[in-house]
C-alpha cells in the first residue's frame, strides 16, 4: 500500500537536496526555493509538472513502477534510495544487478558534465540507457530501440543496415567481437539470462551469427580507436574511453578526437548540425 505522506516527504527532501548543476541543468536567475524546482524535476523525469507536484502534495493517482523508476532516475537516486522509493509507492523494488536499467548517480553526474562531448551509458549487452546530444548526433538516438533490438550486438546481426555507420573494413572484426562478447555474457549470466535468450534468437534467425558462434571465440575486446562513417561528415577516427560501474555492469563511453585533427573538426561540425537519424 502506498505511503503518501512518506512518499511526498522523501521526494521533497531529495528535490531540495539537488542543485541544477548536479543534474546538468543551468542555474538560471532568482531561485526562490532551495534545490530544484518541481518543473525541473518533472523535466528530468519526463512527466508533467502537475503530475509530479501532486505526488509531493500527497494527491493524485498511485504512481506505476515505471513512473517510480523514472523519478528515481531523474532525482539521481542510489539503488538503496530507489528501492526505498519503490516501497513507499507500494511496489516491490526492481531486481538489482546487470539486468537493471537504473543508472548509478556517479555515472550520471559525469555524463551530465559531458554535454559538449559524444558520450553514452550502456549496459553490458550494449543497450544504450542515456546519451548526450552530441552522442545522438554521432550515432543516432539508440535509446529508442525496444526489446532485443536495444542491444547493439543483437542489432548487428538482426538488422545489418545498421552497419552502414561503420567502415566495411571493420565489419569482420565487429562481427567476431559482438559474438564473442555475447558468448561470454551468456556464460557468465547462465541459462535463462537475457544474454542467453538473445543468443538463442540469433541462432534461430541468423546464418551469419551461427557461423561465427561456432568458432567458440572469446576475449575479443573493443578497440580504443573506433571509426564511424557518418552520413553527413564522413569518416571519423575517435578514441573511446570506458568507465565502468561494477555494481550495475554499466559503462560510460566517451568519444574524443585528437585536437587539431580532421576528426576533431568533424566532431565540432556535428555539434553544430545536431543531426539525428
Amino acid at each position: 500500500m502506498i505511503d503518501r505522506a512518506g512518499l511526498a516527504a522523501f521526494l521533497r527532501n531529495r528535490r531540495e537536496s539537488l542543485q541544477p548543476d548536479d543534474v546538468g541543468l543551468p542555474a538560471g536567475l532568482r531561485r526562490r526555493t532551495s534545490g530544484l524546482r518541481r518543473e525541473e524535476v518533472a523535466l528530468l523525469c519526463h512527466m508533467s509538472t502537475d503530475y509530479y507536484a501532486r505526488l509531493e502534495r500527497e494527491r493524485g493517482p498511485e504512481p506505476s513502477p515505471q513512473m517510480i523508476a523514472a523519478i528515481a532516475q531523474g532525482l539521481h537516486l542510489s539503488l538503496d534510495e530507489r528501492d526505498h522509493l519503490s516501497r513507499l509507492a507500494g511496489h516491490r523494488p526492481p531486481d538489482r544487478g546487470p539486468a537493471g536499467d537504473h543508472i548509478g548517480p556517479g555515472l550520471l553526474r559525469i555524463l551530465d558534465r559531458l554535454q559538449d562531448t559524444p558520450a553514452e551509458i550502456v549496459s553490458e549487452l550494449g543497450e544504450t540507457l542515456r546519451q548526450t546530444a552530441p552522442g545522438v548526433a554521432l550515432t543516432g538516438d539508440t535509446t529508442a530501440f525496444t526489446g532485443p533490438m536495444r542491444s547493439i550486438g543483437y542489432r548487428w546481426f538482426a538488422d545489418p543496415s545498421g552497419r552502414n555507420l561503420y567502415p566495411e573494413q571493420d565489419h569482420d572484426f565487429l562481427t567476431r567481437m559482438y559474438a564473442s562478447g555475447l558468448r561470454e555474457i551468456a556464460t557468465l549470466r547462465g541459462p535463462g539470462s537475457r544474454a542467453a535468450g538473445y543468443a538463442e534468437l540469433l541462432l534461430a534467425s541468423s546464418p551469419e551469427f551461427r557461423a561465427v558462434w561456432e568458432r567458440q571465440e572469446v576475449g575479443i575486446r573493443p578497440r580504443e580507436g573506433k571509426r564511424f562513417l557518418h552520413p553527413e561528415v564522413g569518416l571519423l577516427e575517435l578514441h573511446c574511453q570506458r568507465l565502468g560501474d561494477p555494481e550495475s555492469s554499466h559503462w560510460l563511453l566517451v568519444y574524443t578526437a585528437v585536437p587539431g585533427s580532421e576528426s576533431h573538426e568533424k566532431l565540432r561540425l556535428l555539434s553544430v548540425l545536431g543531426r539525428t537519424f
